[in-house]
């Protein structure tokens, strides 16, 4: 009875839904409900602005392409004037040809052919009619993104470099109305603050270096960001927000990013800078009286500075004249690279390319790959006694193939009579004015005729007790004390000679040994003894140019000399680089004494 009454209403269904479809076959030719497709992504309109940026565009609209973002989705809003150079040119053949990828493409302009303000003094000189007339052009980007309805608009200035494809994709995920990447420069500074005075400038808070040295991770509420930020013009707030005209209660002086901080202020909307990963680079700002020559040597120091990290290319959308190259004051720049070591070699190769520096590339001589056979055909004895100071391990044959590396050149330096060289290894990162500042220095020695044989250009200062002295009549020069590394020197004619003479390859220690014993500051009297004649004529340059590009610890960091093997036993291997991580120090931490100067003042 209870399943004769259960069926009884399964059945009235069934003949409900006969008499609606007219018969059973009607029911076959129902389809199954189909899942909804994805959303579409935001619309973002990027806003450019470029004024005499040729040399930086390249790279940064490079940078705009690789964005892993739907460019039918991307909308872009260029501007340009008052130009010397050819960034007008530029842009336009990068729109035409970017035009149909993206949702679309607006380019504003003037027919003015005024290449400067009246009342500006320099290009670096902001009057307010600069600030005026930038506020504007924002203003008119900021219209229209709002009158093609995007989501969202993302100012970049056209000298930042957004390295990280994602780094859209992130900031719209962050949810906030107006966020900034952070991002990096060689100092502390950044595009944001972490306080303002009562007057809208700049204040140091001690909030401000551990989020820019990623202490603190997160997306952090600030009082100002500049230079790239992204504005979410969904929000309600975003409405009241404008570069121009300024608010009728601005109480600064006139400035783009004060009077749009001071805008947001006003609508109750918070900003925000995101240090969650690692998003890009800018330059620091030059000082008024600086010039275009030093602002393209500045973004080519920024440019190497992002290639450490990531394999930036130019524009494909772009063509791109090759720069200039020379050799400086030498006869021959030497690269010294590991054929295995192809990351290395690329990266220095582009990171040369954009400083201009003409190189010729030196194969090293892989350690690893020598046998006992080879070293004793080549005579090589290690120095009776060495001991690593730091691992009191003795020699290994990634520094015996270090060795060789360097000993070829001096080889070849007395082979083809050059007068004088550089020499580089591939692991180094170049400070800024690199080229004109070494120029400078080679000059000045030149003019106070300085008999020299060797001229570090980067290295490990050791002894910091006592004040190394100043060379007298050639400025940024010093008499150097016990040292270590050889990640760029100087090395002329005569000082290849001697080192040569000196018959190191029969009582071998680390190349970055053997040079203080030269110049007789080695602190170990028994391995100088070694060496008869130990009167090199050594300098450094003071402060440095060259630094590593990675220290013991840090992520990146790989030596070849020191994770090696025993120079006359291959079976036995070393890692003790690897193995005194973070217990002592060793050969390649950051040294005594900071690589450069980190202070405050480096904020702004």
């Amino acid at each position: 009875m209870l399943s004769l009454a259960v069926s009884m209403p399964v059945q009235l269904l069934f003949s409900v839904v006969i008499t609606w479809f007219g018969s059973s076959d009607a029911l076959m030719d129902l389809e199954p409900v189909r899942a909804e497709s994805p959303l579409l992504r935001p619309k973002v309109l990027i806003a450019i602005l470029a004024r005499n940026s040729e040399h930086s565009l390249p790279f940064y609209l490079g940078c705009i392409e690789r964005l892993d973002y739907p460019k039918d989705r991307i909308a872009i809003w260029a501007a340009t004037d008052h130009n010397t150079d050819n960034t007008t040119a530029m842009l336009q053949e990068w729109l035409s040809g970017m035009e149909s990828l993206y949702h679309s493409v607006r380019f504003r302009t003037t027919d003015d052919d005024r290449s400067s303000y009246v009342d500006e003094m320099g290009p670096k000189h902001w009057p307010d009619s600069r600030f005026t007339h930038v506020m504007k052009l924002k203003q008119a980007a900021l219209r229209s993104a709002r009158a093609q309805w995007a989501d969202y608009i993302l100012f970049a200035d056209s000298d930042n470099l957004l390295t990280n494809p994602d780094v859209l994709t992130k900031l719209i995920a962050e949810n906030r109305t107006l966020v900034a990447p952070m991002l990096e420069s060689r100092t502390l500074y950044s595009n944001f603050w972490c306080g303002m005075s009562m007057q809208g400038y700049y204040k140091r808070t001690e909030e401000y270096i551990p989020i820019r040295n990623w202490k603190r991770t997160g997306c952090h509420a600030v009082p100002m960001i500049h230079s790239t930020m992204l504005l979410d013009l969904r929000r309600n707030s975003s409405k009241a927000l404008a570069f121009y005209p300024v608010h009728q209660t601005y109480p600064w002086a006139l400035d783009d990013i004060m009077v749009f901080s001071f805008s947001a202020r006003q609508a109750g909307v918070q900003m925000f800078v995101c240090n969650r990963e690692h998003y890009g680079y800018l330059p620091i700002p030059l000082s008024v009286q600086q010039t275009l020559d030093e602002e393209v040597e500045s973004f080519s120091h920024t440019l190497t500075e992002a290639m450490l990290e990531f394999p930036l290319e130019p524009s494909r959308y772009l063509y791109n004249l090759q720069k200039n190259k020379d050799r400086l004051a030498f006869d021959e720049i030497y690269l010294i690279n590991l054929e295995r070591r192809e990351d290395r070699r690329e990266r220095m190769l582009r990171s040369l390319e954009v400083l201009g520096i003409e190189v010729t590339l030196s194969d090293a001589v892989d350690g690893k790959a020598l046998n006992s056979s080879q070293l004793q055909a080549l005579g090589i004895e290690m120095l009776p006694d060495y001991q690593d100071p730091y691992s009191g391990r003795v020699l290994t044959r990634g520094e015996v193939g270090c060795f060789l590396s360097h000993y070829n050149i001096w080889t070849q330096v007395v082979k083809q009579q050059q007068q004088q060289v550089l020499v580089l290894e591939d692991d180094v990162r170049f400070e800024l004015n690199f080229k004109s500042r070494l120029n400078t220095i080679m000059e000045d020695a030149k003019r106070a005729q300085l008999n020299w044989d060797l001229i570090y250009v980067g290295r490990k200062r050791l002894q910091v007790k006592r004040p190394e002295n100043w060379v007298k009549g050639v400025k940024n020069l010093v008499n150097p004390d016990y040292s270590y590394w050889t990640l760029g020197y100087a090395l002329s004619l005569q000082g290849a000679k001697k080192l040569l003479d000196a018959q190191p390859l029969s009582k071998m220690l680390p190349v970055d040994e053997f040079l203080p014993v030269m110049f007789n500051k080695h602190p170990k009297k028994e391995y100088m003894a070694h060496f008869e004649q130990r009167n090199l004529l050594a300098f450094s340059v003071e402060p440095l140019l060259l630094y590593p590009t990675h220290y013991t610890g840090e992520p990146g960091y790989t030596s070849d000399t020191e994770t090696s093997t025993i120079w006359d036993d291959e079976n036995k291997a070393t890692d003790w680089d690897r193995q005194l991580t973070h217990k002592k120090r060793n050969r390649g931490d950051a040294g005594p004494t900071p690589t450069w100067n980190r202070g405050h003042g480096d904020e702004l």
